[in-house]
């Protein structure tokens, strides 16, 4: 099923589509791969995929093709992929397959009635990647997807879904799974700088089995061949030269300007005036328009209000004209290559920009009559449910604003049964923007009321994840709220804001809005309203901590939910009471009820809910140590987020970061900024927080610039989470500079901001913010003291001590009213060294309990703390044990990449002449465990590279640890120290590692 027909032959781009046949061969064996075309408007795309497509057809694979339509502001959403699946049903070869998957019925309407299900999304993207992988079984297949530049969020969406998890993915082992590929073309010159598409191209390039294929303007000799080839009779070489000098490379503007040129053509032996050659591209295409006849050119202006593709008996009915007039002008219009047939009684533009250069000019009058006429026709057809959106564009265009209104309400109900929650946001949108010019009796029957229709698009961009809008319009909605709203309504409105102001950290606002819904409506009879409500003000006085209120309430609510069946609503309050008891997220009880929340929410379709649970499960995990179990909660959680739409939701970014978080403190730093770089490309500028533990990598390995990009973070409004990390890097940063009233400052500045304003308990992170500034404080009070200034030292060591009982009272009594868990109390164990630094010297004891406390899991943290023992044991004269820590030290910090605390290392060994330990019993030099793992592989020939694949580490780090053996063991070459380590007996011959 190609996507266009062309006469002409296929001149240039051989390279072009030779890549893609490859692609397609690879296909057909087995190896699924992607293809994104890019190029600018005309160059050539939908040619190259044409003839991509024939090659797909002519060697037995099946071809699907998708076409995106631009609507303005609202979209159809799945557009192109409803399009794919309307023409598989309308084949019963494929009836089986589409059988197997009913929730794609949902794309062509299917169970109009249905109400909304929250799990829809999810299924919807499962069923459409397992057709196509049934469809690659029975048939190689080819998916081309035209236009991308103008595809709706939920079909942007479903791609990411399938192209990242779906279709593309292999097997374990790595063995290729479908026979499939896809092509996908856009509009490189339409991609503004805050195009949505962009995001989405950055992520996708990224992965292993998709391709960037860019179409550049073609070489001139190129496109004098293509004007030559269009005419059986010989160009004069003034025609092809100023053709060729116009079109710029761009195939279908020189095809145009050949074209408009061909009344003006001379005979044998004669020439064409150069100024017979039109300059602008729109003037050629209508010059090209003008020459039909005036029936076939009101069919062509009627085609245009249709859009890109019309089907005929639409067009017929809107055009008004007798059968065999219509056909005439159809045929004209074919063969002047202006309109094509398509094999579904469909006729499309050959190209986006006719359709525009005709819709561009038409009259006002004569656009608002075919828009008000094609309107009236969908209209007519029976309000089906797809094609509402399209009428609701027709409406608006013609100033019928009361069909609007109701058509886009009847798109925003499409939207939401399909789980398109952005699309279904921007027809409520427009629903609402209607309402004020629509007569009452001239709203749709059932419309309600601004309030609920207000609600109801609030809920939706709380579902697309657009908390901040999600805010304004529950606020919007209130006020509208009057003495005649129903009170049910007004209270869900209430407790409905109060959860989005809990979201965007407005806390004590929110728990004011939560009791006003608790105070207007009475618990009993018992009713979902009130325990959604209830549920709402449990969460609110948390976060508030008002934790005996919650308790109560919550213990209330959970027995009348299960009493009702509510169950997403039960899982939302035992999320609630896990944080409010005893046996709370850190607790191996904790996170079984939490597990048991997961699952009521999933079977009910809440996925919000869901989200609340998974997060709540990493967060406990972490929190209690257990980092490893973290990421696998994590990784379930972004997935779940990713499949369902709401990967820029606040529980997805929490995870988000969260992961980062994780993978910087389990010494995974590599992945940690990868992963922050993938992700920066498509996450909204005001969500930069999510990947800001990226920063400490970059502060820990000697980055200037992290500073500047953590103060970055402050811009704009207030982020409870971006000022959390730029206080983490910027308190470090001048602690690491030896600026103590620096680092106290930005201490105080942090936590004030961090403080809500209902007062509740200090965050957790004082700790850490307390533990950070202690280390300069602590070395300014060690150098004061060394230069005899006892009063300024004393000055310090006060300091100090207001520093660590900060830390000391928040590790007792945390942001929840308990005692922190093995990260705060490991950040406690290292202020209180700190401490005892600044004040008495330091205590090789209080390091040790350090580096003990930061054994679950902080890589860095803890060599930092060996460095603090190196010190101390130095000073105390315990040369041996201040040497064996300070290797380790060092081992740590190349394998991490940490130079600042390499060099820090580096002096203390130089300074304490540590390096000059004694030799083993054996007579050989000391080395490190990981310098041994090092040295085998040395032995087996390895290359630095291959060093660093086998033992996780980089190259570089690996070429450090060779330095240091020759060093030691006092080689000129690799080949010399493997010889004196097998005569030293450091290995022995027939040694093997597992890498």
């Amino acid at each position: 099923m190609p996507t266009t027909a062309f006469t002409t032959p296929f001149i240039g781009r051989e390279d072009e589509l030779a890549r893609l046949t490859r692609v397609l061969e690879r296909a057909r064996a087995g190896e699924a791969h992607a293809v994104l075309v890019a190029g600018d408007a005309g160059v050539g795309k939908t040619r190259v995929l044409a003839e991509a497509a024939g090659h797909a057809a002519e060697s037995g694979m099946t071809v699907l093709t998708g076409h995106c339509v631009d609507l303005g502001d609202v979209g159809l959403p799945y557009l192109p992929f409803t399009e794919v699946v309307g023409v598989l049903a309308a084949d019963d070869r494929f009836s089986a397959a589409l059988a197997k998957h009913p929730v794609v019925g949902r794309l062509l309407g299917d169970g109009g009635g249905a109400v909304r299900d929250a799990g829809s999304r999810p299924q919807l993207f499962e069923d459409m990647a397992a057709l196509l992988a049934d469809l690659s079984e029975v048939s190689s297949l080819l998916l081309v997807l035209e236009d991308l530049h103008w595809a709706d969020q939920s079909s942007r969406d479903l791609l990411r879904f399938l192209l990242s998890r779906g279709i593309l993915q292999r097997a374990a082992g790595g063995s290729p799974t479908h026979r499939l590929a896809l092509f996908a073309s856009y509009r490189a010159d339409d991609l503004h700088r805050r195009h949505p598409l962009r995001p989405l191209l950055a992520e996708l390039v990224r992965l292993p089995a998709v391709d960037r294929l860019e179409l550049r303007p073609m070489p001139d000799p190129e496109v004098a061949r293509l004007v030559r080839a269009q005419r059986a009779a010989p160009l004069p070489d003034a025609t092809v030269r100023r053709i060729v000098e116009r079109a710029e490379g761009n195939a279908f503007y020189a095809e145009e300007l050949l074209a408009a040129t061909a009344d003006t053509l001379p005979g044998p032996g004669g020439s064409t005036p150069a100024s017979a050659v039109p300059s602008g591209l729109a003037d050629v295409l209508l010059i090209r328009f003008e020459q039909l006849s005036g029936t076939a050119q009101q069919v062509l202006r009627t085609a245009a209000v249709a859009g890109r593709r019309v089907e005929h008996e639409l067009l017929r009915d809107a055009v008004g004209l007798p059968e065999q007039e219509l056909e005439s002008a159809l045929r004209e219009a074919v063969g002047r290559q202006l309109l094509v047939p398509g094999e579904d009684d469909t006729y499309s533009f050959r190209h986006a920009l006719i359709r525009e250069a005709v819709y561009a000019d038409l009259l006002p009058g004569e656009r608002v009559r075919l828009h008000r006429q094609f309107a009236r026709l969908l209209a007519a057809r029976g309000h089906k449910a797809e094609s509402a959106a399209e009428r609701a564009h027709h409406s608006r265009e013609s100033h019928d604003l009361a069909d609007a209104l109701a058509a886009s309400l009847e798109a925003a109900d499409h939207a939401g049964r399909i789980g398109a929650p952005a699309e279904e946001l921007r027809h409520l949108e427009a629903a609402l923007d209607l309402w004020p010019a629509v007569p009452r009796s001239a709203l749709p029957e059932g419309a309600g009321d601004t309030v609920a229709l207000t609600l109801r698009a609030s809920a939706a961009a709380a579902h697309a994840g657009e908390t901040h809008r999600a805010v304004a319009l529950t606020r919007s909605a209130l006020a509208r709220v009057g003495s005649d709203t129903d009170a049910e309504l007004a209270v869900r409105v209430r407790y409905t804001l109060a959860g989005n102001l809990i979201r965007a950290d407005s806390l004590k606002a929110a728990f004011r809005y939560s009791s006003e819904a608790l105070d207007l409506i009475s618990a009993e009879p018992e009713s979902p309203t009130w325990v959604w409500a209830a549920a709402t003000h449990v969460k609110a006085a948390h976060q508030v901590g008002e934790y005996e209120v919650g308790r109560q309430v919550a213990r209330q609510a959970l027995r009348v939910a299960e009493e009702l069946g509510v169950a997403d609503a039960q899982a939302d309050l035992l999320i609630s009471l896990t944080s409010l008891e005893t046996h709370n997220r850190r607790t191996p009880q904790g996170r079984s009820r939490l597990r048991e929340a997961r699952e009521l929410a999933r079977r009910a379709g809440n996925v919000p809910v869901e989200m609340r649970a998974l997060f709540n499960l990493a967060i406990g995990s972490y929190e209690s140590g257990d980092p490893d179990e973290c990421l696998a909660w994590l990784s379930d959680g972004l997935e779940r987020a990713e499949r369902t739409g709401l990967h820029y939701s606040p529980y997805a970014l929490e995870m988000l970061y969260l992961r980062t978080v994780v993978l910087y403190t389990l010494g995974r730093w590599d992945e940690c900024v990868q992963s922050a770089a993938t992700e920066a490309e498509r996450l909204p500028t005001a969500s930069g927080f999510a990947i800001g533990p990226a920063l400490y990598v970059a502060l820990a390995r000697g980055d200037r610039t992290a500073a500047e990009r953590a103060r970055a973070l402050l811009d704009g409004p207030f982020d409870w989470m971006a000022t959390l990390v730029a206080g983490i890097v910027l308190t470090d940063t001048a602690a690491q500079r030896g600026e103590p009233e620096a680092a106290v400052e930005r201490v105080r500045t942090t936590l004030e901001a961090l403080t809500d304003e209902s007062g509740a308990e200090r965050p957790d992170v004082a700790v850490r913010l307390a533990a950070l500034a202690l280390s300069a404080v602590a070395d300014a009070a060690v150098e004061l003291r060394l230069t005899g200034d006892e009063a300024a030292a004393l000055r310090w060591t006060d300091t100090a001590t207001e520093l660590v009982e900060l830390a000391r009272a928040t590790a007792t009594k945390g942001e929840d009213g308990e005692r922190q868990g093995p990260e705060g109390l490991a950040w406690l164990a290292r202020a209180e060294a700190e401490w005892a630094r600044a004040t008495s010297g330091p205590d090789v004891e209080a390091w040790e309990k350090a580096v003990a406390a930061f054994g679950y899991g902080d890589v860095y943290e803890r060599a930092r703390c060996q460095l603090r023992i190196a010190e101390a044991l130095l000073a105390a004269d315990r040369r041996e044990e201040a040497a064996e820590q300070a290797r380790a030290t060092r081992d740590t910090a190349d394998r991490l990449g940490a130079v600042p605390l390499r060099d820090s290392v580096d002096a203390l060994i130089r300074r304490g002449r540590l390096a000059e330990t004694p030799p083993t019993a054996a007579g050989a030099p000391a080395l490190t465990a990981r310098e041994n793992d090092v040295l085998r592989l040395l032995a087996h020939g390895r290359t630095n590279r291959q060093i660093g694949e086998e033992l996780f580490i980089t190259g570089k780090t690996a070429s450090v640890h060779v330095s240091n053996i020759l060093a030691k063991l006092g080689a000129a070459s690799r080949t010399e120290a493997v010889a004196l380590a097998y005569r030293e007996g450091l290995i022995e011959p027939g040694t093997t590692t597992s890498g």
